[in-house]
């Protein structure tokens, strides 16, 4: 299949992938639907810079105008930071969003599809889906988790989003063989917070030690993605039970409301950003730019070989 007839990777990123330099995947999703306007587009350029700054190459990820975009110019982030008639990209959208030429943010989901075929080993985002509570009732289980079982991209978060079910989204990886690593801790983060209460079999000790666990993987022919959870640094980390709280009333408002399906983590998120007086958002933040320097230094100790 030709790939080219539908990815357009930014020369800069091709160059890099080419001659085996370190490149780091981002989403779009964060900035089209998890910030608002303008906070998103001071993001989008400090998360690249990020990146930069540990000696890798950024590439944001989107579908624009019937293309798959593998890296964004200041005016495509424009317009997905505008997030006028941007839709949120899964895996089951693609081929509709490519065949009509509608923009759409990539979700961890896309983002890993894309940057396995572009050749990216590593991604960075703010905390992947999971199983939604209440998940064993609804199905609502998102399609990041099959995307890490079948997807050979490793994916740096500060764990799950809170809003979820985190004891069943780690029964779900364990299911389909993912390995879920610990940077620097023992204990799954929970996204806002640093401790979820539910532990992890390994810790890493740094990001080489994470690339040597990725180049084992894939080497043995172990296709799959690798979870890296990165807790959120402890200066913005929020308290557990507080932000339980806070969650308990957001998901009652949207069951008010009638809100499921993909509009629930935007509906969610914004409503804890309000409850917290914008503390959130300020913690969605750093730690998102946390987890971009912690990939970008695992992309770099990968690349070393």
């Amino acid at each position: 299949m030709d790939m080219n007839k539908y990815l357009d990777i930014q020369p800069e990123i091709r160059e890099a992938l080419g001659a085996g330099r370190p490149v780091v995947a981002l989403e779009s999703t964060i900035l089209s639907h998890g910030m608002p306007w303008p906070e998103n587009l001071g993001f989008a350029a400090e998360v690249e810079e990020a990146v930069r700054a540990e000696g890798a190459v950024p590439a944001t990820m989107a579908l624009m105008g019937g293309r798959i975009k593998v890296g964004l110019g200041k005016e495509d982030l424009e317009v997905m930071c505008r997030a006028e008639d941007v839709g949120k990209v899964s895996r089951r959208d693609v081929p509709v969003y490519i065949a009509t030429g509608k923009n759409g943010a990539t979700t961890v989901a896309t983002t890993m599809l894309i940057a396995e075929m572009a050749g990216i080993r590593v991604f960075a985002t703010g905390g992947i889906g999971g199983v939604h509570r209440g998940g064993e009732v609804t199905m609502d289980i998102s399609a990041d988790l099959q995307e890490l079982a079948h997807t050979s991209v490793a994916v740096v978060c500060a764990g799950a989003k809170q809003i979820l079910d985190i004891g069943r989204t780690l029964e779900y990886l364990e299911t389909m063989g993912v390995p879920v690593l610990g940077m620097g801790t023992g204990e799954f983060p929970a996204f806002y917070c640093r401790r979820s209460g539910h532990m992890l079999d390994y810790a890493l000790r740094d990001e080489a030690e994470a690339a040597a666990i990725l180049r084992a993987k894939w080497e043995l022919g172990l296709n799959g993605g690798v979870l890296i959870a990165n807790p959120i640094p402890e200066e913005y980390g929020m308290d557990f039970d507080e932000m339980e709280g806070v969650i308990r009333t957001a998901l009652e408002a949207a069951e008010a409301a009638g809100v499921h399906g993909k509009e629930i983590t935007p509906f969610l998120l914004a409503k804890v950003k309000d409850l917290t007086g914008g503390e959130s958002l300020k913690s969605n933040i750093q730690l998102a730019l946390n987890n971009a320097r912690c990939a970008a230094r695992i992309a770099v100790a990968y690349a070393r070989g």
